[in-house]
């Protein structure tokens, strides 16, 4: 039975089988054995006993003695005492580990669990203590340090409701990350993770038609500009794993392209992969991509997004942006792309700072490119080129052809924040509250609309599927989050206690920054598609013949870096309204 061949320390439950088989087994041989002799029954039991006493008993005293060694260490040193949120599988299996575990110096002291069957009752001599609305009584009643979310198969909306009661403590939260974790027997603390913030949302699991994405990115080449960014690398990613022919990841911040590229690599060693570095101001450099590539899809990624800076900017943010999307749209329409997507933001509805009102440019000059390719006047596209070569090259009839040919798809893809991107105030808020604060908050009211990285860009991906050109996909945010609330539930998650170990201080609204933001104009209206995240805002019409005409004189006033530049926006963004204190911006050209 291989009793003598195993560790004791790690005696279980299938070594007690094991014992309980071997002795069964001995008695029956030796009364067979001693057949010829008469013996009483007691004999044979007390003999049973005996044995199995002393074989289980050497055994199991060896764990008894280093639970009482871990015993002694815990008592010897600082404990903290641990509530367990969960009395399921993966619970079980986290109360053993602190309850076993020499070095630590965790106490799981009760159990949280909303089924009322196990109230009362003990797991590894652990109270089961009572539902989750007896949390704050819990961790009043036994002195609790730490929270651990033990219960990795609930719905996202219930984990919020017992996060937003444990973060009214002063205590650590840590929870395991998913139900996969069952599954792959890697339930331990090792798993344990922080709380973070995006626990607080609650929104269900964001669906997307796997089967759409495949049929428009398998097997074909796709380009992002951009490819290095918060939002690029996470389509590289996306976009990777749907088997595309090749991927084509253009940045030009060397170092975010390399870190993308070596993940991915990585990951799937058999994907078809081109690392390029590159601006997309640079039109000879984004044309000789698109023609030596032949992408099939483009989502340009490419942008400056940082709303205070770029009001320091404007120039910088009308060459990026503006001219960089004119470039990288003209290369797609002259070289006949499929689909042309633009990844755009909230921030371009009603813009009051120049970013938003790039952005919201930036969609007027996809729905423009839209309209020439429809009515075959693709070929009337202003040429913004600064190159006199490529200008030339791209007037010959042939290309002249090429672009009255084209058949291009362009769209537009609008979101709000997303959380943990470049920029974001939650990597900003982190850092504060690890420097002991304070945490600096514009104003008290302030709101905005999250999403995660990997929920945009599936969205993203499937908004892909439904595009037929012209469209703007605006993707459903959920419900807006104060920034204030969420600096609070921050430092709550950190263990601490906003205004008492961490500051929060209003600094004021930044120029060019809204108490809140839209997602779509007022008067752009909202259609409905497959999937209920995304609706597709009613274009808002205006002279694409004229909008184009001003395109040049807006390039030329931006790397002449003019101080009109604002007024400019201004003439062909309506919505778009200048205050004297963007005016006053520093460095403001």
């Amino acid at each position: 039975m291989r009793l003598y061949r195993s560790i004791w320390r790690f005696a279980s439950y299938d070594e007690l089988l094991r014992v309980v088989k071997s002795t069964g087994l001995c008695v029956l041989v030796h009364a067979a054995f001693a057949i010829t002799v008469r013996m009483p029954i007691s004999y044979y039991l007390m003999g049973l006993t005996l044995q199995f006493g002393f074989t289980i008993g050497i055994r199991f005293a060896y764990r008894f003695i280093l639970l009482l060694r871990s015993d002694k260490y815990k008592k010897s040193h600082k404990v903290k005492n641990v509530l367990v949120i969960g009395a399921g599988k993966s619970g079980s299996m986290v109360i053993r580990e602190l309850n076993t575990t020499k070095h630590l110096n965790d106490e799981p002291r009760c159990i949280i669990d909303d089924n009322p069957n196990k109230w009362g009752r003990f797991i590894d001599g652990v109270l089961v203590f009572g539902g989750r609305d007896r949390i704050l009584e819990a961790v009043d009643q036994f002195n609790i340090d730490k929270i651990y979310l033990a219960i990795p198969s609930v719905s996202p909306q219930i984990r919020r409701d017992i996060l937003n009661i444990c973060k009214e403590t002063d205590c650590e939260l840590k929870s395991l990350p998913g139900i996969y974790q069952i599954a792959n027997g890697e339930v331990s603390l090792s798993k344990m993770r922080k709380v973070e913030i995006e626990d607080l949302l609650g929104r269900d699991p964001i669906k997307v038609n796997l089967d759409d994405i495949c049929s428009y990115i398998e097997k074909n080449v796709v380009l992002i500009t951009g490819g290095g960014g918060s939002i690029g690398s996470e389509l590289c990613r996306q976009v990777a794993a749907h088997n595309p022919k090749q991927l084509i990841i253009f940045d030009i911040y060397e170092n975010n392209a390399y870190d993308i590229q070596q993940e991915l690599i990585k990951k799937y060693p058999d994907l078809n992969l081109v690392t390029l570095i590159g601006s997309v101001r640079d039109n000879r450099r984004i044309f000789q991509v698109v023609e030596q590539y032949h992408p099939n899809i483009v989502f340009h990624a490419a942008a400056h997004k940082h709303v205070p800076l770029m009001e320091g900017s404007p120039c910088e943010a009308i060459k990026n942006n503006v001219i960089g999307t004119y470039n990288t749209a003209f290369a797609a329409m002259i070289h006949n792309v499929d689909k042309f997507v633009l990844i755009s933001t909230d921030k371009a509805v009603n813009p009051c700072n120049i970013m938003g009102a790039t952005k919201r440019l930036c969609e007027m000059i996809v729905q423009a490119f839209d309209h020439l390719v429809k009515t075959g006047k693709a070929d009337e596209a202003p040429q913004l080129f600064c190159n006199p070569i490529l200008k030339k090259w791209a007037s010959t009839p042939e290309k002249d052809e090429q672009l009255r040919q084209s058949k291009t798809e362009f769209v537009a893809v609008r979101f709000g924040n997303v959380l943990g991107s470049n920029g974001s105030v939650i990597p900003l808020f982190k850092k504060q509250i690890l420097a002991g604060g304070p945490v600096t908050v514009t104003h008290p009211d302030i709101i905005r609309y999250f999403m995660t990285i990997p929920e945009a860009v599936s969205l993203v991906l499937q908004a892909g599927c439904y595009a037929h050109g012209g469209e703007i996909f605006v993707l459903d945010m959920g419900e807006p989050v104060k920034i204030d609330t969420l600096a609070r539930n921050l430092i709550r998650l950190s263990g601490l206690k906003p205004d008492v170990d961490i500051k929060i201080e209003y600094t004021g609204l930044r120029p060019g920054e809204k108490l809140y933001e839209e997602k779509l104009m007022a008067e752009e209206g909202l259609e409905k598609t497959d999937n209920e995240l995304i609706h597709i805002g009613k274009p808002i019409p205006f002279d694409v013949e004229w909008m184009l005409d001003q395109l040049e004189p807006l390039m030329d006033a931006a790397y002449k870096n003019k101080d009109y530049i604002r007024d400019l926006v201004a003439d062909l963004v309506s919505t778009y309204q200048i205050t004297d204190e963007n005016r006053m911006v520093k460095g403001a050209q």
